[in-house]
């Protein structure tokens, strides 16, 4: 890999750390207005960052059997998940019944079906020209809002509401995104973090659901006209918090760059984890500011246990239908097995 590829692979991993870290502090957003703005701050730009970069990556999608492609990777993963946690929340909560349905995505899930909708919205809008189809799918992302059914069913609102950010990433080139590792522009960016940290914080009434694009008006607040230019002023927000993250990535390659290749792999599961600590005595531990950031190294940690190539061997089969880690991990044990074995014979 070249090195200047080096960035979105940083990007990748340090964004899937935001994103188990967020759903850790989920559960003491009530409990702090310091965490519960934290919290905002990072939904701001975490998934619609990760949307934006995976839009990049979608340029092929006119390519023969590209879709094929794109829905086995995304939807036999998501299926295989959906029935999992399906069990898994069964036994967690103690459900009285099993329920299992494929049409509303279980918490996290909903990032592979919308992934799916995206690729299948390029055949459309990538035919137009670029500011028209921009403002075309903001338009739409705000009217959806006034749709009371669509919401969590196929995750049919978060696709609408997040296409403008993998749009973007589309029709982004590797010098728009270069273009911001000045280090004049970090400065700016900085400012921009702290501005929006002091604006959640000094209006505590701000609802974080606004930032999950997951509901309609009428249930996060009002399907009245100023919802529209509320969600707009997301947007605007959620673009300039992207733009301003994406500043601080680095170019160069380090110990976990070369993880960010297993993003998805931490995405489904590390669920299981955040579920099971929130149903725990642990989080009592968590009852000042300064303990949230033992929080923040338990999420680098799990991200780069879930992305190591233990893990990833052991769960492919689940979530890429295939063996090839596997295989490759136990050449390389079997290789270094031989390699002691001689040395220490020798000695």
């Amino acid at each position: 890999m070249k090195q200047r590829d080096y960035f979105f692979d940083n990007a990748k991993f340090i964004l899937i750390i935001f994103v188990v870290f967020g759903h850790l502090i989920q559960s003491f957003i009530e409990d702090s207005e310091t965490i519960y703005t934290l919290y905002k701050v990072i939904y701001t730009f975490h998934m619609p960052a990760f949307i934006l970069v995976s839009g990049f990556f979608a340029k092929g999608y006119y390519k023969k059997g590209y879709i094929k492609k794109i829905a086995k990777k995304l939807i036999i993963p998501y299926l295989i998940f959906q029935a999992i946690y399906s069990v898994f929340y069964y036994f967690l909560n103690n459900q009285s019944s099993f329920a299992l349905d494929p049409l509303n995505p279980h918490w996290s899930l909903w990032f592979l079906i919308s992934l799916f909708f995206w690729h299948l919205l390029l055949l459309v809008f990538a035919k137009f020209n670029p500011i028209v189809a921009i403002s075309v799918a903001v338009m739409i992302g705000l009217a959806v809002g006034y749709v009371d059914w669509i919401s969590n069913f196929m995750s049919l609102s978060r696709t609408f509401v997040f296409f403008p950010f993998f749009l973007l990433g589309y029709l982004a080139k590797k010098e728009h995104f270069y273009a911001l590792l000045r280090p004049s522009v970090r400065l700016g960016s900085l400012l921009v973090f702290v501005t929006v940290f002091v604006l959640f914080y000094t209006n505590p009434g701000i609802n974080y659901e606004w930032l999950l694009g997951s509901k309609p008006y009428a249930v996060v607040d009002e399907a009245s006209m100023s919802s529209m230019f509320t969600r707009l002023g997301f947007y605007i927000i959620s673009f300039i918090m992207v733009v301003a993250f994406l500043t601080f990535i680095p170019n160069k390659q380090y110990f976990f760059t070369n993880l960010g290749r297993n993003t998805l792999y931490v995405y489904l599961l590390h669920g299981f984890f955040v579920r099971v600590f929130r149903e725990s005595d642990v989080q009592d531990f968590f009852n000042d500011v300064e303990s949230f950031l033992l929080l923040a190294g338990v999420s680098l940690l799990l991200a780069l246990l879930l992305s190591s190539k233990l893990v990833t061997a052991i769960t492919q089969p689940l979530i890429e239908l295939s063996t090839t880690r596997y295989k490759s991990l136990k050449i390389r044990l079997s290789a270094a097995l031989r390699f002691y074995r001689k040395k220490y014979r020798l000695e």
